[in-house]
């Protein structure tokens, strides 16, 4: 743009909507702005949102995974150390990304940055076990882990404005997920999947949309006032029936009066109403 001796208009836009534009491309795209002018140089460092997935691989023609993923790695490693003020949403979506010690450094960062929004999806391998600085970040309001591991310190008191939960393939005590379930005021939406042998008991008056998937024993709705949508898809084996007297539907859907709509599938291999 140096170049060209007409006005230069889109540099000159408000941050605000070039923050905008910068948010729509691909991060990799976004952080190659800065070779277009001066002016461009640091536009993209102030973006307020980082997405990481599939698309912003370096080195995609290489086959070799570990090459692969140390040049991921130093790419998100590099762009958050240039990165300047909060970041309310990180989110990183790869499937070939295994367990790193670098990831504990982001979340580190993160957690000192406003972080309102985190997506963590990692690949195969060994589950990633959140480090205690992420109990830290209190403006959370919106939360995805897979394949993460999770043991909340006694110190932790929730997460005061999270409205959206989604835990999938995630370690976690029976005790600690309804704790941290029931010491998040505001949640509105909350989806569990691939638990195993769960009784859960679900305390959430704000609660509206639960979306439950796996191998329970015993689910209660107990404060769900609000709750107007409840997908299910859950399996219930001989030996947890055997460990549950019965499977007492008062429980599980006496708590929801408002309850609008009701989709997935229950499969009992043995199953007792009491109404």
């Amino acid at each position: 743009m140096d170049d060209f001796s007409g006005p230069d208009l889109i540099s000159d836009l408000p941050q605000s909507i070039i923050e905008t534009i910068l948010i729509q491309l691909p991060i990799r795209d976004a952080v190659r702005t800065s070779i277009l002018s001066r002016k461009w140089r640091y536009k993209w460092s102030t973006i307020t949102q980082l997405v990481f997935d599939e698309k912003c691989y370096p080195n995609s023609y290489c086959t070799d995974r570990e090459v692969v993923q140390k040049s991921y790695v130093e790419f998100i490693t590099r762009l958050l150390f240039l990165h300047q003020g909060p970041i309310h949403k990180f989110q990183i979506v790869n499937t070939s990304l295994q367990t790193c010690p670098a990831i504990n450094q982001w979340i580190l960062f993160l957690s000192r940055n406003d972080l309102k929004d985190l997506d963590l999806e990692l690949g195969e391998g060994e589950f990633f076990r959140m480090p205690s600085c992420f109990f830290s970040c209190e403006k959370l309001t919106r939360l995805e882990l897979t394949r993460c591991e999770l043991y909340p310190p006694a110190s932790f008191k929730g997460f005061s404005y999270l409205k959206c939960l989604n835990l999938h393939q995630v370690l976690i005590s029976p005790e600690a997920i309804e704790s941290l379930i029931s010491s998040c005021p505001l949640l509105e939406n909350l989806s569990l999947s691939y638990f195993d042998c769960l009784a859960l008991t679900v305390r959430a008056p704000n609660l509206k949309y639960l979306c439950l998937e796996g191998e329970f024993k015993e689910i209660c709705l107990v404060d769900t006032p609000l709750l107007v949508e409840l997908s299910v898809a859950m399996y219930m084996t001989d030996e947890h029936m055997e460990q549950s007297s019965t499977c007492n539907f008062v429980k599980f859907l006496g708590g929801v009066p408002n309850l609008e709509r009701l989709v997935g599938l229950i499969d009992f291999t043995k199953v007792t109403y009491s109404l």
